[in-house]
């Protein structure tokens, strides 16, 4: 598994809205100024699923990041599994400077195990800076 972590100036119920929420996923959910996320769904249900669009907005690429929800705690524990079955969980935990995520993930095989954990810490810096703006 790889890990990636932040701490967010925020309280848990705003990181975990700003975290589930479309409206939210679609104005944070890139590593990079040149992607985005044009269209996000999630239903935070166990047995439900959830789907992100991720594109390069120059419009030359672009992928659905998507799953299935195996265990929600709220404000606590979300996990999923990838449609490529890889197993995803991330933890929200209060600190005295805020809420302090944990994303833990299975690799893929295309990419080197530190493009992938750069690229998903990266969109979880880009997270922190949206919530705390």
């Amino acid at each position: 598994m790889i890990t990636v972590t932040n701490t967010i100036n925020a309280s848990i119920e705003k990181v975990w809205k700003f975290w589930t929420t479309p409206e939210h996923i679609t104005k944070w959910n890139n590593a990079s100024p040149d992607w985005h996320s044009p269209f996000a769904e999630n239903d935070l249900t166990v047995e439900k699923r959830f789907r992100y669009t991720m594109a390069a907005k120059d419009g030359s690429m672009s992928f659905d990041f998507e799953g299935t929800y195996t265990n929600i705690e709220k404000y606590a524990v979300i996990e999923y599994i990838l449609d490529d079955d890889r197993k995803v969980q991330i933890s929200f935990e209060k600190t005295k400077n805020g809420t302090k995520i944990i994303e833990s993930f299975d690799p893929e095989n295309e990419n080197t195990l530190e493009l992938q954990k750069n690229g998903w810490q990266a969109i979880l810096d880009n997270f922190k800076k949206y919530v705390e703006q």
